[in-house]
């Protein structure tokens, strides 16, 4: 048997509903369904809001879903935290809060796209950011997602892979294009 990677994508996004657009959570789910059809692996900071939404969407399309916690096992997660675990196939608990987790999972990960966002999506780029990693947003979901062209005009270091669009189906596909170029990848 011929072992043969698959991308794993990170969603990251506000975990409260309250800072998002209002189809912000539809288009959530829909990002993580394109990660499933079009053959990649979901990963997220297992938590509530977009991420959590995303996380159904790929499930529901028989996609796998991984999960980083800041937790350090499964009854943190859930009962200091209050964290869901039912949208994961697998979840990484990492014992190093909010902040450790972000930089363990934006690491992880091949991309990231950024739905809506507060502070902690706003860390969870500037990782993916300065380690050069591919990044897409899904303009029209509110907060961070909808400030991101606005910061980069900012003095930066590093190369630029960012791409935007407002459509789940065609942000996946164009991030798969950038990574392949990114790796070298057929």
């Amino acid at each position: 048997m011929i072992y043969k990677e698959k991308f794993k994508i990170a969603v990251t996004g506000a975990a409260d509903e309250n800072f998002c657009s209002k189809r912000a959570i539809e288009l959530a789910k829909e990002v993580g369904k394109e990660i499933a059809k079009q053959g990649c692996v979901l990963v997220t900071g297992a938590t509530t809001g977009t991420p959590h939404y995303a996380a159904h969407g790929a499930k529901e399309a028989g996609g796998i879903s991984i999960g980083f916690s800041p937790a350090s096992s499964a009854l943190s997660h859930v009962k200091t935290y209050r964290l869901p675990i039912d949208a994961f196939d697998m979840i990484v608990y990492t014992g190093f809060g909010y902040a450790g987790r972000n930089l363990l999972m934006t690491r992880a990960a091949d991309a990231i796209i950024v739905v809506s966002g507060r502070m902690g999506t706003l860390n969870e780029f500037t990782i993916a950011f300065e380690d050069e990693k591919p990044i897409g947003v899904l303009e029209g979901t509110g907060g961070l997602a909808d400030e991101i062209r606005t910061i980069i005009k900012r003095p930066f270091r590093g190369k630029m892979n960012i791409i935007y669009s407002e459509s789940p189906r065609v942000l996946v596909k164009n991030l798969i294009e950038l990574m392949k170029k990114e790796k070298g990848r057929l």
